[in-house]
């Protein structure tokens, strides 16, 4: 059974639909990000989980209990659905002590003085902040101040975490440290997370599954390793990781580009619709894309850069240009040189898709 039910939830801010009848469920422990260009609708989502939103249809449910539902008129204020949120915003109020800071949403909902105690020198002991407690929020780093924001998340014992580009203001080092602290925290109390991002390396490294959405609307749902390798069409091919695309005349007999014929790339003809349509694109990873000195789709090395581990190269073929990269111990083309390119794991979509 899901532990966080969204059923055709729908948002419509005037003629504009913001979620349109969105479908997802999440199982208790599991961190689901949400994944998506600017105004495609996460946000959106995660506000009407929150509470800060309603619902125009749809319901959601959360340990089978009705938290909103348009139908049912039903909505639970935001201060009764036990949720953590952290946002972009660090959040933290620099006249009160750290202590201060975790401790305040217990105050509100007016805990016992010793549950109060005992609720935020746990958040402040799993958070690393206990010895920090009495200092105030302006000594700390902008990784210490999310910290902060986290604790006080977790000191009210969240049934549901729900995180809003939660990294996005730290630099690279910093980012990269909390994502490892928000993992541990949650194996650690069990709790699911909603988890709103721009950053795809933050959402393959956090998450148990990616949701992609596009104006709203969702485009797939699986695994890291699923929407990576299996994107379900060409937007989502395009929008997770690097990506490049050839157009191409398209037969039974083959491809032809730049007015050359070639076999299917390793044996991977497109759909016999898409062949029936004359035309298509051929998509590749940069980093699955081979150099082959005989065969191959022939192009020219226009540019060869070093970028640490790896190295990035620029092949033109007519008057497409094609990224490639590969380690920097591999060897490879030198600028100006003619080469083949082959492509061991290719996807097609059509020129419209």
């Amino acid at each position: 059974m899901a532990y966080i039910e969204l059923r055709q939830v729908t948002k419509r801010f005037g003629k504009v639909t913001a979620v349109d009848r969105l479908d997802l469920d999440i199982a208790q422990g599991e961190c689901v990000a949400m994944l998506g260009p600017s105004g495609c609708g996460k946000t959106t989502t995660l506000r009407m989980v929150a509470g800060f939103e309603d619902l125009d249809d749809g319901e959601i449910r959360v340990k089978d209990k009705l938290i909103s539902s348009k139908r049912e008129k039903f909505y639970l204020p935001p201060e009764h659905r036990n949720f953590g949120m952290v946002f972009q915003a660090f959040a933290v109020w620099p006249h009160l002590s750290i202590y201060e800071n975790v401790a305040f949403p217990l105050r509100i909902r007016k805990l016992p003085k010793e549950e109060i105690a005992a609720r935020t020198e746990e958040a402040l002991k799993h958070t690393n902040l206990l010895k920090n407690a009495s200092g105030s929020p302006d000594d700390l780093s902008g990784g210490g101040k999310q910290r902060v924001a986290l604790a006080r998340a977790l000191a009210i014992r969240p049934d549901v975490m729900l995180l809003d580009e939660p990294l996005s203001s730290l630099d690279p080092h910093f980012r990269e440290e909390m994502r490892f602290e928000i993992s541990d925290l949650q194996r650690r109390f069990g709790f699911s997370i909603l988890y709103v991002t721009h950053d795809q390396s933050e959402a393959m490294a956090l998450s148990n599954r990616i949701l992609v959405m596009k104006s709203g609307v969702v485009q797939q749902i699986g695994t890291p390793l699923e929407v990576y390798g299996s994107p379900a069409n060409r937007f989502v091919f395009e929008f997770i990781g690097l990506s490049c695309f050839l157009p191409a005349d398209l037969s039974p007999a083959g491809m032809r580009i730049n007015g050359v014929e070639y076999p299917w790339p390793n044996g991977q003809a497109p759909s016999a619709e898409l062949i029936a349509s004359g035309k298509g694109l051929l998509a590749a990873r940069p980093s699955e894309i081979n150099f082959v000195d005989e065969g191959g789709v022939r192009g020219q090395v226009t540019r060869k850069v070093y970028l640490g581990e790896t190295i990035d190269y620029r092949v033109q073929i007519g008057e497409h240009e094609v990224r490639i990269q590969k380690g920097r111990r591999t060897p490879g083309p030198d600028v100006g040189e003619a080469i083949g390119l082959a492509f061991p794991r290719a996807h097609w979509y059509a020129l419209d898709d």
